[in-house]
């Protein structure tokens, strides 16, 4: 029994820390400064941020995750996003985790990307997630310190939008060895992006570089590539910053239907093979 158990169940609460009633218990005793538990033998941790919302950053986090599991790859997901999980959905996971002597085991997609999400956990996949920010942060150093993640090459984790209390608990209580910011073409992102790149600066985190996402979308009839949100600044930002250009996706109607159906790792297409190429070369195994 650990100390949040034993705490919860002093209080009444048999939820083991993940409480939707808001127990205090669950936040620990310090938010910011927990010693990792180095039961696993994940490699290389990769964060997926973005500044703001809507850009499609769990869709970028499933592309690296099948692209690099079909490289021959042991993979995993932390699905860090708590109150708007959709890493299951996209790869048609509904089973509800369950717990070993060991810890929490993380559920396996068709070709064995280990996941973790919220969304296992619950007794509905629409339950709201209603907790105040330093109980988030404890699930998510959950899902760092007490599932069972075995061996793990490349370990993605799927951030919530913007530079609050969840994306400061995983740079503080996570060893990432570095982050991708996602980001769309409008003008308005180059502020966003920004503020992504100095939150990994402040903290020592390695900034891999940006992907683009929704960079434009093909005519079907005729192949031309139509910018639906303007030109793109991506190069000039990420000159601006010193970082690279790991890709850009369009906007492809068929790898969204795969997502919706839950059978996203039945899609092959190459938009980020350059991404995994330079994780490849740069952080080696």
């Amino acid at each position: 029994m650990d100390q949040y158990e034993s705490k919860c169940q002093a209080m009444g609460c048999d939820k083991r820390g993940f409480c939707s009633e808001g127990c205090e218990a669950a936040a620990g005793e310090n938010d910011s400064n927990v010693e990792v538990k180095a039961k696993n033998f994940t490699k290389k941790v990769i964060g997926i941020v973005s500044g703001k919302g809507g850009v499609g950053k769990s869709l970028v986090t499933s592309t690296l995750a099948v692209l690099t599991m079909r490289r021959g790859y042991n993979v995993g997901i932390l699905d860090a996003d708590i109150t708007g999980p959709s890493i299951p959905k996209m790869f048609g996971i509904s089973n509800r985790a369950v717990a070993s002597q060991e810890g929490i085991l993380p559920e396996k997609t068709k070709n064995d990307i280990k996941i973790m999400s919220i969304n296992l956990l619950l007794d509905e996949e629409d339950t709201p997630v209603v907790w105040r920010g330093p109980i988030v942060s404890s699930v998510v150093k959950q899902f760092w310190n007490d599932v069972v993640w075995g061996d793990v090459d490349y370990l993605f984790i799927d951030m919530p939008p913007g530079t609050s209390d969840v994306v400061l608990t995983v740079f503080q209580s996570i060893p990432l060895d570095g982050i991708v910011v996602v980001t769309t073409p409008q003008d308005l992102v180059h502020m966003i992006v920004r503020k992504a790149y100095n939150m990994a600066k402040t903290m020592r985190v390695p900034v891999l570089g940006i992907i683009e996402n929704m960079s434009y979308v093909k005519c079907p009839h005729c192949d031309e590539e139509i910018r639906v949100f303007g030109d793109s600044h991506i190069d000039d930002i990420a000159a601006g910053l010193g970082i690279e250009v790991l890709g850009r996706m369009p906007i492809d109607p068929e790898l969204a239907k795969a997502s919706d159906r839950g059978e996203i790792e039945k899609i092959h297409k190459e938009y980020l093979s350059e991404a995994i190429n330079y994780m490849e070369k740069y952080l080696k195994i």
